[in-house]
């Protein structure tokens, strides 16, 4: 640390950085800087292998007043808390095609009430991006879908679930990330488009946010030449201070995205970068996972040396304090001071079945199941089955998780950049005499591979656990699960009968507007529930049943399998074996059609 620092600067400076740390427990450094004034930490995949409640308090302990603890937890590919096993809940695509927004909230809360356990008060979500209709490579299943009304619902619906839960939500990334063809955390990315276009695509969700009381905004490195210039939005005044706060009206806590992404870091440097989001009107800085003490310091002394310099006022460096304090006291009063501080505090579940942890009882499969779409010949049970993965290439946000089937069944996982295995030859060879299940987290990124597949074998079962923006041929089995979380996961086994926990059942019909395609202007998918019907109903009517419901017997006729044969002893058993399950795992809800290391930044 400089010691030639003016104190009082440098203690502004302080007041508006949540740096990282390596580890599961906080070095000296770290609670030295929360001891005089830091706003608090970003969390990430490492720091949350370990005790996590014992080392958010250990950091609370240090700090005179209620440290922001933030994590970038979006459920379904994006999670930092289960990183290693797979999130308890299907992500934002998943819960925009059921399109239930009392579904989401419901998720949304019991994903906040499981920060809460573990002391995180913070959490850098919900994504308010609008997806394009080719997609996003930074953002796919991250968005709740192409139609900017159905965004923002489900938007505000996450945002007023998680700070119910006593977590102050950041929506996410401002003016909006998801019509970009490039990623922000390799290469500066550029929206679109006009200022007009984004009025009406992309900043209904942010608008629904904030009117939902949303405590924080996370700008993007994103380029907007009618509007930013040449400037990333989040270092743009013109973004932040006119836009969000002047015509917006946004009075919260502005968080930057992480400033070792790319298209800052390598344009600017990081010390630079933070000084003109600080000028642009960030109030709190987030540096990224792998960044150091050295860099800390070097932010820190940037920035009060730009208030000497006369580069940064310093009134703005006291504005974006007094924001972050008043964050800092909402996050107290919520109760984040004693959320996290006993030893041993339950963790979240990673299975997300209610049988292994909290986990909203359920809530996650609950939704997975009815995200589940499927087109094509009906499912039938599989004897031996081939499950190939595809590895898909990496989202940078996401990471290297732990998706697939392999908690059900035997996979092999096939890797197109590493080369090995990749050929169709190979899995059609391996496939011969088996029924084969092919599991892509997106087709069209490894299109003549599933081409060729499809092609040789057209009785492949093909499951797309990604965006469904590309379609199979006519006749082939699909199976849409709209993300990789373990209970999409789960979900899809339980469909394929690859579980012994339930019978196949009956599945939605996917159309074109649950893909990314949608019939109206550039992807957005119509308002839900006008026409389509699900192709199997309930005599109740067509409200799914409430979760956690027991069935109606009149709902569950006897079902033959696909080719019309009456079923076997093995699939009688299964639904017996289901049946005695049945309190403890509830049967899956037809919902009505709608109509490598760990990540360094969301």
């Amino acid at each position: 640390m400089r010691a030639d620092l003016d104190p009082e600067l440098a203690a502004l400076a302080d007041a508006i950085l949540i740096p990282p740390f390596p580890g599961t427990s906080a070095p000296r450094w770290l609670l030295r800087a929360l001891e005089r004034g830091l706003a608090g930490v970003t969390l990430f995949g490492p720091n949350v292998t370990g005790d996590t409640a014992v080392l958010t308090a250990s950091l609370r302990a240090a700090s005179p007043s209620e440290p922001v603890i933030a994590i970038d937890e979006e459920g379904g590919d994006v999670t930092r808390v289960a990183y290693a096993a797979g999130s308890a809940y299907p992500g934002n695509a998943a819960l925009g095609v059921v399109d239930d927004v009392a579904l989401t909230r419901d998720v949304y809360l019991a994903m906040g009430r499981d920060l809460m356990r573990l002391g995180i008060n913070t959490n850098l979500a919900p994504c308010a991006d609008v997806l394009a209709a080719g997609g996003s490579p930074a953002i796919g299943t991250r968005s709740f879908g192409a139609d900017p009304h159905l965004v923002a619902r489900h938007v505000a619906a996450a945002v007023t679930a998680l700070q119910r839960a006593g977590v102050a939500a950041a929506a996410k990334h401002f003016p909006g990330h998801g019509s970009t063809e490039a990623d922000s955390h390799l290469v500066p990315a550029t929206v679109p488009g006009l200022v007009t276009d984004l009025r009406t695509r992309d900043l209904p969700p942010f608008e629904a946010a904030i009117a939902a009381g949303v405590l924080a905004v996370m700008p993007g490195h994103l380029r907007m030449p009618e509007l930013t210039g040449d400037l990333p939005a989040s270092l743009s005044p013109a973004a932040v201070t006119d836009l969000l706060r002047g015509e917006l009206g946004f009075s919260g806590v502005v968080i930057s995205d992480a400033l070792e992404m790319k298209a800052v870091s390598a344009v600017f440097g990081i010390p630079e970068a933070a000084v003109l989001a600080a000028a642009a009107g960030v109030d709190l800085l987030c540096l990224g996972r792998d960044t150091d003490k050295a860099m800390y310091h070097a932010v820190r002394s940037a920035l009060a040396e730009a208030v000497t310099s006369g580069r940064l006022a310093g009134t703005r460096l006291e504005e974006a304090a007094a924001r972050v304090a008043a964050l800092r006291a909402w996050l107290a009063a919520a109760g984040g001071a004693t959320a996290g501080g006993a030893t041993g505090a339950r963790p979240p579940a990673t299975g997300g079945d209610g049988a292994d942890g909290p986990a909203g009882d359920g809530i996650g499969l609950t939704a997975a199941r009815r995200a589940l779409r499927w087109s094509g010949p009906p499912p039938v049970l599989l004897a031996d089955p081939l499950v190939i993965e595809v590895e898909p290439a990496e989202n940078i946000a996401a990471g290297r998780f732990t998706w697939g089937f392999g908690s059900w069944t035997a996979v092999q996982r096939i890797d197109p950049a590493a080369g090995d295995g990749v050929a169709a030859g190979a899995v059609l060879t391996a496939a011969e005499g088996r029924p084969l299940l092919l599991v892509v987290r997106d087709a069209q990124g490894v299109l003549p591979l599933v081409s060729e597949v499809l092609a040789a074998r057209p009785d492949t079962i093909l499951v797309e656990m990604g965006v469904p923006v590309w379609t199979p041929p006519p006749g082939t089995a699909w199976l849409a699960t709209y993300g990789a979380s373990r209970v999409c996961a789960q979900a899809a086994a339980e469909a394929l009968g690859l579980t012994r926990q339930r019978p196949l059942t009956a599945l939605t019909s996917l159309t074109a507007r649950d893909s990314g395609r949608g019939n109206g202007p550039a992807g957005h998918r119509p308002r839900p529930r006008t026409g389509h019907r699900a192709p199997r109903r309930s005599p109740a009517g067509d409200r799914p049943p409430e979760p956690g419901a027991r069935p109606s017997t009149r709902a569950r006729p006897a079902r033959r399998t696909g080719s019309g044969r009456p079923t076997t002893n093995r699939e009688r058993a299964a639904r017996r074996r289901a049946a005695a399950a049945r309190s403890a795992c509830p049967p899956p809800r037809t919902a009505r059609p709608a109509s490598s290391a760990p990540p360094t930044a969301a």
